[in-house]
């Protein structure tokens, strides 16, 4: 027995360790998935800014280019769940490389048709297969610490890396975007992101050691049924939809107060001190031992981030606005990672990598919602008139998570039993 224990210690080190960012990333095997993760994720952040300096500059509309963005985002966000689901039961490799094939080909079919000056319908059709191809590397890595850490504490301060990793590529996405689409040509961000997507994507699908298994029913006649039918799920979706509204406003809503006052150059850099002030809440929400519930965390943490959200349509100043996104970036990581760590509490292993990917579809939505909706208004009204998207979204989703927020108490021994997801998943027995 004591030899069992020993073994079974050495080989999940981290399954009494105090939260801590130095023994997560002493879980064994976690570099192998981290690294080439962090590159075949970056180009992501990357494809909605791009693909509006692109389309603004051969239209001269940011209504236009918000709304070719927004069905790149509708796409991504209708079709990523099915991606998750597909990875859950045959495996990541098995959609991975198709999927980065694809989103490069079309990628580079939407840059061209744009820049050849083609009918604004058909650059709308080429973004339909470019969203929808997205490859969906962060829910991937998220359900791969699933596996390493399983019940482990260190579940928290995976969720807090995941999304400083995540920021940081909203620091570095945006600024490179920027800068190669200003400075080089309108078409070298989204020639990039698609080119980063395919060699990133097809190096994080070579590790296929980390994966999680589908022994357990990726090829068998067991039950898969959807992440959707959990109550809590549904009730995430609504707050990270909101979520959404704060990216996409922000992306559309940049650019266009920079170009107003006559520096473009400043929008990656505002976008940037967003996201680093999402990354720097996330460094600091993964360093602590919470002792207060995740439900009401992220109760706390969403009306914060309503507050300062509704603050940034008054901001007539570079320095004011990059206070407010600065104060609005602190609070949405909390509010991120609070939301995919209950994923692991209401969600059977089995349907994570769906779960995951229907909160990220559910950012990519509400940010497609977000660049249309704030590229109308900064066409039709006032410099700065996009803002009051990020507003509207979060007041409403925070009424939605006040209201349903009992939804997200697991049940039965930390699995909520849902209509058609069981509590309990077959697993291979050595």
């Amino acid at each position: 027995m004591v030899s069992t224990v020993t073994s079974k210690a050495s080989e999940n080190p981290t399954a009494s360790a105090r939260p801590g960012y130095g023994r997560l990333l002493r879980t064994r095997g976690a570099w192998t998935f981290l690294l080439p993760g962090f590159a075949a994720r970056q180009p992501f952040a990357m494809l909605t800014i791009s693909i509006v300096l692109l389309v603004q500059h051969t239209t001269g509309s940011y209504g236009a280019a918000g709304a070719v963005a927004a069905v790149t985002g509708v796409s991504m966000a209708l079709f990523a769940p099915y991606s998750g689901r597909l990875a859950d039961r045959y495996g990541q490799r098995a959609v991975l490389i198709p999927g980065v094939l694809l989103h490069a080909l079309a990628g580079l079919t939407l840059t061209a048709l744009a820049l050849l000056d083609a009918p604004l319908w058909a650059v709308f059709v080429a973004a339909v297969p470019t969203g929808a191809s997205v490859p969906q590397v962060g829910p991937m890595v998220r359900a791969r610490w699933g596996v390493k850490l399983k019940d482990s504490p260190l579940m928290t301060t995976a969720a807090a890396f995941e999304s400083v990793t995540d920021e940081l590529t909203f620091v570095v996405g945006p600024l490179l975007a920027t800068a190669l689409c200003t400075a080089v040509d309108p078409a070298a961000g989204l020639i990039t992101e698609a080119s980063l997507t395919l060699i990133g994507g097809l190096l994080f699908a070579a590790q296929k050691s980390t994966q999680p298994s589908v022994a357990a029913g990726g090829h068998a006649r067991v039950e898969h049924a959807s992440a959707l039918r959990v109550p809590g799920v549904r009730v995430l979706i609504v707050t990270f939809l909101g979520i959404g509204t704060v990216f996409g406003g922000m992306q559309v809503s940049l650019a266009a107060f920079t170009e107003s006052i006559g520096e473009p150059g400043l929008n990656g850099v505002l976008y940037g001190v967003f996201a680093a002030g999402n990354m720097l809440s996330g460094v600091v929400c993964g360093a602590i031992a919470w002792k207060a519930a995740p439900q009401r965390r992220l109760v706390v943490g969403y009306t914060a981030l309503a507050l300062t959200a509704s603050g940034l349509w008054a901001a007539h100043s570079v320095l004011v606005l990059a206070g407010l996104g600065l104060l609005v970036g602190m609070c949405i990581a909390p509010t991120l990672i609070t939301g995919y760590t209950l994923v692991d509490s209401l969600v059977p292993a089995g349907a994570r990598t769906e779960a995951f990917t229907w909160l990220t579809g559910a950012v990519a939505l509400g940010q497609a919602a977000a660049v249309t909706a704030a590229g109308q208004l900064e066409d039709r009204f006032w410099s700065g008139a996009g803002f009051l998207v990020p507003m509207g979204g979060t007041v409403l989703a925070l009424a939605t998570l006040l209201a349903l927020r009992s939804r997200l108490a697991a049940r039965g021994n930390g699995r909520t039993v849902a209509r058609g997801v069981g509590h309990r998943v077959p697993v291979a027995v050595d």
